[in-house]
């Protein structure tokens, strides 16, 4: 149906109950809708149900233990107990990657931290 003038129009929007149209389409979100129990796709619950400071501290466990294993793929290499180059340069740039990002995490905390601090009270 095309409109043609302002009269036409309003006439139309007249024709249209929105309470009744609203109803018609409300979706029951419990029963259509499946929600995982995870908050976040890729996130376990046991890491859901961490603090802010385990995660933290999980995490910057996991950067080390990523610069050991690089290490000790650049020892084993130089030691001539490996001679797999290309694993020592896949190790060494996840170690490199992982310790960027916690570098920029690092760095948005304290940004964090010093806004906060500067709030009035």
């Amino acid at each position: 149906m095309a409109i043609q003038t302002t009269g036409s129009l309003a006439n139309t929007l007249n024709n249209y109950n929105a309470k009744e149209w609203t109803e018609g389409v409300r979706v029951n979100a419990e029963s259509e809708l499946k929600f995982s129990d995870s908050p976040m796709p890729g996130v376990t619950n046991e890491e859901a149900k961490m603090s802010f400071g385990d995660l933290l501290s999980k995490s910057l466990s996991e950067v080390n233990g990523l610069q050991v294993e690089a290490n000790t793929a650049i020892e084993k290499l130089v030691s001539g107990k490996s001679k797999n180059i290309e694993e020592t340069m896949i190790a060494v740039e996840k170690a490199d990657i992982a310790f960027k990002a916690m570098n920029q995490i690092r760095k948005k905390v304290i940004d964090a931290y010093t806004e906060i601090m500067r709030m009035q009270v």
